[in-house]
């Protein structure tokens, strides 16, 4: 695997992504970081966002919720809660779940109910972000 990264994404439902790529972006907990053949070894935890990586000359997205991720001998292992291709994004599901988020947030500053205000505005972070990547990079 000599110049190549073994890209590893896992999620509780099972593997996403298997691959050798060439390199890898994310973000981080302290923000975005890149990852190359003969990166140092460490490990730092995901927010929520996009992961990208080349391979063969090509970019590939995904969206990926929080979880963590280890670099370590020209392999990284993303595990996060969940993750989706770009491709596969269902734009209007994520519109529903846009809308059901700003709902329950707006009931939950308003003190309206016992909605918990720091899961309202995540659901809101996973929908924007969802929405952002599948209408930015794969024309509909």
């Amino acid at each position: 695997m000599e110049n190549k990264l073994k890209l590893e994404v896992i999620t509780p439902y099972g593997e996403v992504i298997n691959e050798e790529v060439d390199e890898v972006y994310t973000t981080g907990a302290e923000g975005d970081f890149g990852v190359f053949p003969g990166h140092c070894a460490f490990m730092t935890a995901i927010r929520i966002g996009s992961l990208s990586y080349k391979k063969d000359g090509q970019m590939h997205y995904l969206f990926v919720n929080r979880g963590y991720c280890e670099v370590l001998n020209d392999r990284v292992l993303v595990l996060v809660g969940s993750a989706e291709r770009v491709e596969e994004i269902d734009v209007e599901r994520a519109k529903a779940a846009l809308a059901r988020a700003e709902e329950r947030l707006r009931k939950a500053q308003a003190g309206e109910t016992d909605i918990d205000l720091a899961r309202a505005q995540a659901a809101l972070e996973r929908a924007t972000i969802r929405i952002q990547l599948a209408t930015k990079l794969i024309p509909r």
